[in-house]
């Protein structure tokens, strides 16, 4: 379990040591293995990483809204405000949540009631949480946060259905849905799936500019690294369910330490570097979460790895060996999960300097000499 020697500015929310679990016909699914972040108050934390990795997983933890009965919290706390929510009875939970813990789905369609008006949705949301706001003000309110998310003829939008907007416009509700009891923290778990690349900017923006006029903070969970670079003021990588790397978004752009963050970064272009490289693909597949894994989960796909790799599983520390580890804010230190960490010099190559190739490359390699072998000798 990850210890912070140093105190979080104005801390809003401590994960530590999270472990979830789901129960399948296939075994037990180790969805996320011993996470621990810590998000202050107001900030925008970027969470990024393959389909799978765990990140939304994580998210529904928080929010206490894994699946039941098959997903439970196996281990660990999630501390929010100063209030532990793994210990909550559901109806505590269900205060919290709307409230002050507020989430955008990934997709508005299947979130949205087809069935009632926007109105009765975002009116049940404000008068679930305080009885004694009549109808009118709370219809009141529900025009004010269409508003405030830019959509236009509010009045109007109210009386409407989700299947009479757009895409864009169904997203614009949810994070209306979300901010309609200003809460502290909101989680938007890839708000932009399935939306166009203009729209997908519209959101964006819109969620970064209501988090500032309401002094939100927003744990923005996405795969694609293009939208946390001007967005949020932290990233964390996620790999099998942990975290291998973490920093501020400007520090981890410039600097990637762990391989598995090098690969994907060198897996999609990069108009800031101005030059013409080829994308390198990140080998293979992530692990299978039913098996207990020995060692570091990422070596099998790794040009890194190292013996040592293969049998230890790294935990997260600063870059820096004897740093004091601050983990949020502003002055939050680079810490990486990684026995090899990858240099500037081999970060900007893709690949180390030793020349080597992960053990799935090898494997591959060998396989296609030994078929061309064959072929040469039958011909």
């Amino acid at each position: 379990m990850m210890a912070f020697d140093a105190p979080a500015a104005e801390r809003l929310l401590s994960v530590e040591d999270l472990k979830v679990e789901f129960s399948s016909s296939s075994g037990r699914v180790h969805a996320v293995n011993g996470v621990t972040f810590e998000l202050a108050s107001h900030e925008t934390l970027g969470i990024v990483g393959e389909s799978g990795c765990g990140k939304s997983v994580t998210s529904l933890a928080i929010m206490g809204l894994l699946p039941k009965p098959a997903g439970k919290i196996a281990g660990g706390r999630v501390v929010f405000d100063g209030t532990d929510l793994v210990g909550l009875k559901p109806d505590e939970m269900r205060e919290l949540r709307g409230r002050d813990l507020a989430m955008v789905f990934q997709d508005p369609m299947t979130s949205l009631n087809p069935v009632i008006t926007i109105e009765e949705q975002l009116v049940e949301v404000i008068r679930a949480h305080d009885s004694k706001v009549n109808k009118q003000a709370a219809h009141d309110r529900a025009i004010e946060l269409l508003e405030l998310v830019g959509i236009p003829n509010a009045k109007e939008r109210l009386r409407g259905y989700a299947h009479q907007l757009s895409g864009g416009m169904r997203q614009r509700v949810m994070i209306a849905i979300a901010l309609a009891l200003r809460p502290k923290l909101i989680i938007a778990d890839e708000p932009t799936t399935a939306l166009d690349v203009t729209i997908q900017a519209q959101i964006l923006e819109l969620i970064q500019r209501v988090a500032k006029e309401t002094g939100a903070a927003v744990m923005l969970i996405t795969h694609d690294l293009g939208v946390v670079a001007g967005m949020t003021q932290r990233i964390q990588v996620m790999y099998a369910g942990r975290i291998v790397e973490t920093a501020t978004t400007q520090e981890l752009f410039a600097h990637p330490r762990h391989p598995y963050t090098v690969g994907l970064l060198r897996s999609i272009p990069r108009l800031d570097l101005g030059d013409n490289r080829a994308l390198i693909p990140i080998d293979g597949l992530p692990p299978d979460m039913t098996r207990e894994r020995v060692g570091c989960p990422f070596a099998p796909r790794c040009a890194w790895a190292m013996d040592r790799c293969l049998a230890e599983d790294p935990e997260l520390a600063p870059v820096l060996p004897g740093q004091r580890t601050i983990s949020s804010g502003a002055d939050a230190n680079h810490r990486v999960a990684c026995w090899n960490p990858a240099t500037d010099a081999e970060a900007a190559a893709g690949a180390p300097a030793s020349g080597n190739v992960s053990a799935i490359t090898a494997s591959t390699e060998a396989r296609a000499a030994a078929a061309a072998a064959a072929l040469s000798e039958t011909s």
